[in-house]
């Protein structure tokens, strides 16, 4: 069979790979930086499993478990530590809990509701007279998630939970992203009960009887750069890696040709493990109108900070996942997580282990010992915490989170329909149909699956 090229050595890449080995169908990388994993970057410091990237996956979502299990990391797989699940919310100045019983920003349970200092009295009339609400007559149209949430739940809803609850996942605004991408599933339910909360609950009552109750989040014992060097080393000697940058892709007798430093590389297929702006490039010479799609996909950055204290004397107690920043109230830092609370096997015994997120550009351009600075001077002022971290982890991510605006699917759809028409050219990657671990494994796996039909 004819080379396969595949351009990114992310997840989306390798796994790409990965699934075109177990066919046998060899295929070559290419990657400028010194490593493969993109985003998932592991290390241990003095005994702390540090992830500089995503830390965890959705367990509801199949296909990052799969690859783990063909793997043969199934031992490795552990969960979050659900019971002690708290989540805490920054408002004036004071960690207060967020309600039991919310799904996201769906109440489900009154008491929680009527007693928690996170809303006023305005809001929480809103949501019970919610319930009330009918389904629509007609299908409605895309919808920002502010715009949703404000029209179920009201302002508040969207400033003091809907924000920083989904600040932390897409690193946008709630104002922009689109709600049939973001929110699918509260979008049905809107259309099939009107009520949110009642459509929650009439799920809930369904899944009342099933066995067993799966942790939300799960990740491997050290770490996800377990699964990336796996994944890589199953290859074999099928897939060969060139380091280097992608620059141009254009038709040739055996399907393209792809110029990598300078120099032309043949294939009979071309996978674009990218970002979405990366693969417009790519494809400029291909598919102007194309391009111009891929090159419309936002992308937001992020900065994840990593700081180790001694367990002694640590002054602030540590009995949750973790809290969130509303944009209200938000200095630079968006969110922190108690990470030895959220997971075992992640802090050493005697440490403490935070893990700090800050959103937009200005961190792409600080140095390190700017940001270091600024998270401990908002961790000194909301926790209380003014003793020394025995090491400082930063890492940058520039563009690097797709943001699903308010029109994605549609944008997508085009996508599609011109990928249609050029037959051995496949995108793979966060810019289309889900952002985590797992869907970039799915549209990994799916290309390879394409290729080995002759697609």
């Amino acid at each position: 069979m004819s080379r396969v090229i595949i351009v990114g050595g992310g997840i989306s890449g390798i796994s790409t790979a990965y699934y075109l080995s177990k066919r046998g169908i060899p295929s070559t990388l290419v990657e400028k930086q010194d490593r493969l994993g993109g985003v998932i970057h592991t290390e241990t410091i003095h005994g702390c499993v540090i992830e500089s990237g995503p830390d965890s996956f959705i367990a509801v979502k199949p296909w990052a478990l799969d690859l783990i299990n063909e793997l043969g990391l199934s031992g490795e797989v552990i969960g979050s530590n659900d019971h002690l699940r708290v989540t805490y919310l920054l408002r004036r100045g004071r960690l207060l809990p967020l309600p039991d019983g919310l799904m996201l920003m769906v109440p489900t349970k009154l008491g929680p509701m009527i007693s928690t200092r996170l809303l006023g009295w305005p809001t929480k009339i809103h949501m019970g007279l919610e319930m009330l609400r009918k389904p629509p007559r007609e299908p409605m149209p895309d919808r920002s998630v502010a715009d949703f949430i404000r029209d179920h739940y009201g302002q508040e809803t969207v400033d003091y939970l809907a924000e920083p609850l989904l600040a932390g996942v897409y690193g946008g605004d709630p104002e922009a992203l689109s709600v049939r991408s973001v929110l699918t599933r509260f979008v049905e339910l809107e259309a099939k009960y009107g009520s949110l909360s009642r459509g929650v609950l009439a799920e809930m009552r369904r899944a009342h009887g099933a066995t067993g109750k799966a942790t939300l989040f799960r990740t491997l014992k050290r770490g996800l750069g377990v699964l990336v060097e796996a994944a890589v080393a199953a290859t074999g000697g099928a897939m060969t890696r060139v380091r280097g940058s992608a620059e141009t892709i254009e038709p040739s007798d055996s399907g393209y040709r792809v110029r990598v430093n300078g120099e032309w590389m043949a294939a009979g297929h071309v996978v674009i493990a990218a970002q979405a702006y990366q693969a417009a490039e790519l494809v400029e010479g291909l598919d102007a109108e194309l391009a111009r799609d891929l090159a419309a996909v936002p992308y937001s950055s992020s900065t994840v900070v990593s700081l180790g204290y001694r367990k002694a004397g640590f002054p602030h107690p540590l009995n949750g996942f973790g809290f969130l920043i509303p944009k209200r109230e938000r200095g630079r830092m968006m969110a922190c997580t108690w990470v030895g609370t959220k997971f075992s096997h992640r802090a050493a015994d005697d440490y403490v282990l935070l893990r700090c997120f800050l959103g937009g550009d200005a961190s792409m351009h600080d140095s390190d010992e700017i940001i270091a600075a600024a998270v401990r001077q908002e961790i000194h002022r909301i926790m209380g915490v003014g003793v020394e971290p025995v090491f400082v982890r930063v890492a940058r991510w520039p563009r690097s989170m797709a943001q699903y605006t308010v029109g994605h699917q549609e944008r997508v759809k085009r996508i599609e329909e011109r990928m249609a028409r050029l037959p051995g050219l496949h995108l793979a990657g966060n810019g289309y149909h889900g952002i985590g671990v797992p869907d970039c494994i799915r549209m990994g796996r799916d290309a390879a699956a394409r290729i080995a039909r002759g697609a």
